[in-house]
């Protein structure tokens, strides 16, 4: 290294930082690493932590007021993953929203009165009972009781079924 008049002084020592590409991608690909272990711990921290049961799928959910659902109706409770049927003759029936084939969300197309899966285009009728193939069953229910006026849903036990039958209906006692 040289001074301020030129001449070469072996004391004085170059404080320049030596970056080469091979020490710049070692640190960009440490920090990038850094930077998803931090992820997936945070992520698996809110995978792991403990939540609540109540109001939410996996719990019991209170669908609301037995004269909020109409007979013959259909309501459905996304975040609860069930469908709330009254049917005709007053009973309750929780329909799990999951298809037994493969596990598709099915949907409910009020206007065809039907339940409809959009993976293989199997069909349901208004309780849950299958209408065609290659969905082998009917679709599952959950518990219902009824507090206060108030029709709860316990989405923590699903009930697997064959098919409908009558006696699966839930009517409440005044």
């Amino acid at each position: 290294m040289s001074d301020k008049n030129g001449t070469h002084n072996p004391h004085i020592e170059s404080i320049e930082p030596e970056v080469t590409r091979r020490n710049f991608l070692k640190i960009g690909i440490t920090a990038l690493g850094a930077l998803a272990a931090v992820e997936l711990v945070g992520a698996g921290i809110l995978f792991l932590r403990a939540r609540s049961l109540e109001g939410e799928f996996g719990g019991e959910i209170s669908a609301g007021a037995v004269a909020d659902f109409p007979e013959n109706s259909v309501t459905e409770f996304t975040d609860g993953n069930f469908f709330l049927v009254h049917t005709a003759q007053g009973g309750f029936l929780a329909v799990y929203r999951r298809c037994p084939h493969l596990g598709c969300t099915v949907n409910w197309v009020a206007e065809e009165e039907r339940f409809y899966c959009p993976c293989h285009a199997s069909s349901f009728d208004m309780v849950g009972e299958r209408e065609n193939q290659p969905v082998p069953r009917a679709l599952d229910t959950f518990p219902i009781t009824f507090d206060d006026g108030m029709v709860v849903v316990d989405t923590a036990n699903f009930l697997r079924r064959e098919h409908y039958e009558e006696e699966q209906l839930v009517y409440y006692q005044t």
